[in-house]
């Protein structure tokens, strides 16, 4: 037998053991080997559709019902416009992650506390009558508000979708909705009040081919964006081509995107970005370059330099006989104006100019090292600037966000190919079709964050307070608590969720909510505190739609998904499961529309080919979706090189602001201002809203002395290449691969104590984490470094703040839940520490 034979069949023979181990009768103990495989080996197309924004497609190996291995695309040579869209580990390990030990197999409901993690097997029958029935008799007490779907993003799925479950409560009157995600809601918020954009509409990845100098603050393609075919490899096919680019990289870690791609590395302290903005925008105005050479473009696209520019939008407003817009001219002040505050002059004379001798003390940057990149960026003819996400997850990130971007606009370059204007890069797409969900008659919509102080606050958050949308007024209250959550491919229940320590035991008070759902494939650390669990169908067990997500790249795709394997045990996909819950709610023939799955794919997989988007794919597209199955996989370049603010600056289209003009100063924040609960009222230090960027000192940032001297370490965030988000955490391969240890640079492992391999204890008032040290130069000194998404497990060892300490490892149990000042975000990368060897 030749050696990959032997491979081939001891995989398949040690699935089947897996397969067979998993069987919850009594002949457990009494395994019998099973038969070596004899049919002939299968191959299907299926995706890794974990939210990394790649939905990359993998090949999918199976013989007599068993997964055997799982290989990346490899069916074509490599050109310019066609190429391969290899998948990264994790989609590599969807075989060890379908047959992962802690698969969920059957219906189950809990029998004893939440999140005690004991649950009894029942039928699906009972389980979605138990849900039908609670859904309605709580509709009927507390009306739609009470049901909230819970953001997950665990399944970027096509069809089969957590989609399913909004068509579902939309057949019933509606859910609570949700605005915002846990990823970006600072930053669409500051690109909204900058650009009128939504925070994704920077220059494309391609055109940093045509830029000469790149400005990346917590910019890390290479290790975020890792598909084959997305950001991360435009990003490095227009390193290729650039040959004269200058890359400076702003981060608190040395990362993948750097490793002697960058010109430079400049570490910085977390949550202190806007003041590394205003001090080059000191720079830049205070040297008279602004006046000389991009004044006009200012005035011209821009409001908020000055004063005047802020007096002449005021009139406008007050004057238009637009209700909004003449609130907005009432508390709007040109004194208030972005020149003076950089400068220090007028209203601002008494604070600190904004010098590059100020912000060292504040970044850990260099004041020569800012003056340089100030300099680069007036030098430059087509600077392409990047704030990566990360930036906006801090404490009032809508400042830092906003604060980079005006950098763009002092260039007085935008609109011009290989500029950006700092936003995430626009990213085009195929386009795929999927089930309509219909509308929800509910028009009330809370922040995503601010769901588990809904759980039993609802009722009095209002617009003032909250942020809460949709209702009359600032002080008309939601009205309703959450009483039912249907978690559904969301770790966000607890493990993406802040402070988990309080949020788990938040949803442990019965008398809160009343009802938590869990459908998910696997035990997470959220399903433990589900009152029913309903086992999904895996990607590699399902027939499916889907196309190439939100971040690939320049190159768009679909993909057939054909299951390799029946769905194993007692799993139904997430729309047979919304089917059978509507049967007990009295709307499956709506729900349904007499239709199955396969006709369902069938419908949506002709809407798909019929895109005017979709003309010239690679492989053309067959008659059928059994077709298409069979070929798999399909791709086409979109040739997009997108330009930042483009279709104003040179076509004249206005933008979607108020002013229709690039807003420095924001005339709406300036309202929220005048109007909404903030850091007075509030008592949050940093809880501010203002009408221009301004950096701000919040709590547990680096100026934050009330807190610096019990917690002295900052700790930073960062998504690994192990896991996006908490998805694969429980694949061990992944963990062997891509190590789960604290980074610590060498002077600060010499001050205490400490030696790669150590195990310490992080901790803060809200947590304790027990976690490896990896001491290494590529985190800034000051600075502890913890990749997110590890599944939170407390041990039984009290921690030295009186909380269990969390073995997992998993850093929300240190963050803080306290929404930001305008988004109502998530500030989780917010976080200061004291450690403790272990």
């Amino acid at each position: 037998m030749e050696r990959r034979s032997f491979l081939k069949m001891s995989a398949a023979l040690g699935c089947a053991a897996t397969v067979t181990g998993c069987n919850s009768s009594s002949d457990d103990a009494n395994v019998i080997p099973p038969k070596p495989p004899v049919g002939d080996e299968q191959i299907t197309w299926s995706s890794c559709l974990v939210n990394c924004g790649s939905n990359c497609p993998v090949k999918v190996f199976s013989r007599d019902g068993v997964i055997t291995r799982v290989e990346t695309d490899h069916d074509i040579v490599d050109g310019d416009d066609i190429y391969q869209v290899r998948a990264c580990a994790r989609g590599r390990s969807l075989r060890q992650r379908t047959y992962a030990v802690d698969r969920l197999k059957t219906p189950m409901k809990r029998v004893g506390k939440r999140g005690e993690g004991k649950f009894i097997p029942i039928t699906w029958d009972e389980a979605a009558k138990t849900i039908g029935t609670k859904l309605a008799s709580v509709i009927a007490e507390h009306g739609n508000k009470a049901i909230f779907r819970s953001y997950g993003s665990g399944a970027y799925y096509g069809f089969a979708s957590n989609a399913c479950f909004n068509r579902l409560f939309n057949l019933n009157g509606g859910c609570l909705n949700a605005y915002g995600n846990y990823s970006w809601a600072q930053q669409m918020e500051a690109a909204k009040h900058t650009f009128g954009t939504g925070s994704t509409d920077g220059s494309s990845t391609v055109t940093l081919a045509e830029s000469d100098f790149l400005l990346g603050i917590a910019y890390n393609p290479s290790e975020i964006r890792q598909s084959g075919s997305g950001e991360g490899y435009d990003y490095l096919k227009a390193l290729q081509k650039s040959n004269g680019l200058k890359v400076v990289m702003i981060d608190p870690r040395y990362t993948d995107s750097m490793l002697g791609k960058e010109s430079k590395w400049l570490p910085i302290r977390p949550g202190t970005d806007a003041a590394f903005a205003e001090a080059i925008a000191y720079q830049m105005i205070n040297s008279g370059w602004v006046d000389e050479n991009s004044l006009d473009f200012i005035n011209k696209y821009a409001i908020g330099y000055d004063a005047a520019s802020i007096g002449t939008q005021q009139a406008i407003f007050a004057v238009s006989g637009d209700k909004t817009h003449q609130e907005y001219a009432k508390v709007m002040k040109p004194e208030e104006n972005y020149r003076d505050y950089i400068l220090s002059l007028g209203i601002y004379a008494d604070a600190p100019k904004k010098t590059a001798e100020w912000a060292e003390k504040i970044t850990g940057i260099p004041e020569a090292q800012i003056k340089q990149i100030a300099d680069d960026l007036m030098a430059s003819t087509r600077p392409y600037i990047v704030v990566g996400a990360g930036v906006n997850r801090q404490a009032n990130g809508e400042q830092s966000i906003r604060a980079l971007y005006m950098l763009s606009v002092l260039t007085g370059k935008l609109g011009n190919l290989g500029a950006s204007n700092g936003e995430l890069p626009y990213m085009s797409g195929m386009y795929r079709a999927g089930i309509p969900t219909g509308s929800n008659p509910v028009k009330e919509s809370i922040s995503f964050f601010t769901w588990s102080e809904a759980i039993h606050h609802g009722k009095t958050m209002t617009a003032r307070s909250h942020g809460v949308r949709g209702t009359v007024g600032l002080d008309t209250p939601l009205g309703t608590n959450i009483k039912v959550i249907i978690s559904a491919s969301d770790s966000s229940l607890l493990n993406q969720h802040a402070e988990i320590n309080n949020t788990a035991n938040i949803l442990k008070d019965e008398s809160g909510v009343e009802l938590i759902v869990s459908c998910d494939c696997w035990m997470t650390p959220g399903a433990k505190f589900a009152d029913i669990i309903l086992p999904d169908t895996s990607w590699l067990e399902s027939n499916d739609l889907v196309n190439d997500s939100y971040a690939s790249g320049a190159l768009g795709y679909i993909t057939a998904m054909k299951s390799a394997i029946d769905p194993m045990w007692d799993c139904k996909s997430m729309y047979e499961a919304a089917a059978l819950i509507a049967k007990y709610m009295g709307c499956e023939a709506e729900f349904t529309e007499g239709k199955t799955e396969a006709q369902w794919l069938e419908e949506l997989y002709q809407k798909t080919k019929d895109s005017s988007t979709n003309l010239g794919v690679v492989p053309a597209f067959p008659a059928t979706y059994k077709e298409a199955q069979v070929i798999g996989f399909f791709r086409k370049n979109m040739n997009d090189k997108h330009v930042a603010l483009q279709s104003y600056i040179k076509d004249g289209k206005a933008l979607s602001t108020p002013s229709g003009k690039i807003e420095i100063y924001s005339a709406e924040l300036a309202w929220r201002a005048a109007n909404w609960d903030q850091e007075s009222t509030t008592a949050v230090k940093g809880d501010t809203i203002t009408a221009i960027p301004q950096y701000t000192v919040t709590w547990d940032g680096y100026e934050d002395e009330e807190t610096k001297v019990d917690y002295p370490i900052q700790l930073a965030g960062y998504h690994t290449k192990g896991r996006t988000h908490s998805s694969y955490h429980n694949v061990p391969w992944l963990r062997e691969a891509v190590e789960d240890a604290v980074w610590v640079n060498p002077m600060d492992g010499t001050k205490h104590g400490l030696s790669s391999g150590d195990k310490i204890e992080m901790y803060n008032g809200r947590g304790s984490i027990a976690v490896k040290v990896r001491i290494t130069p590529r985190v800034a000194p000051g600075v502890f470094a913890l990749g997110q998404g590890a599944w939170f497990n407390p041990g039984n060892t009290v921690g030295s703040t009186g909380y269990l300490i969390d073995e997992g490892g998993a850093i929300n149990t240190l963050t803080r839940y306290q929404p930001s000042p305008v988004a109502k975000g998530n500030p989780q990368h917010t976080i200061r520490v004291a450690i403790k060897k272990i």
